[in-house]
């Protein structure tokens, strides 16, 4: 079975975009997730950072490893 891409190259700058449910989902989560974390901790900010670094770490590399072409610096080409 050929490997899905959840993400696309972006056109212009560098990383990527959704392009299929799945992408979709796992950046929603994802944006929900900071805004729950957010609302929560808004008065801890040391723990809030640390939190937030550690959500955004597992996002990048799956969106990395699920980007077709992977990801590098784009220039509209």
């Amino acid at each position: 079975m050929p490997n899905k891409y959840w993400f696309k190259q972006k056109r212009f700058g560098y990383g990527a975009t959704p392009s299929s449910w799945e992408g979709w989902l796992i950046t929603i989560f994802f944006i929900l997730l900071v805004i729950g974390r957010t609302i929560e901790l808004q008065n801890n900010t040391p723990r809030l950072i640390i939190e937030l670094i550690l959500i955004i770490i597992p996002l990048i590399i799956i969106s990395k490893y699920k980007t077709e072409g992977g990801w590098k610096w784009r220039w509209g080409k």
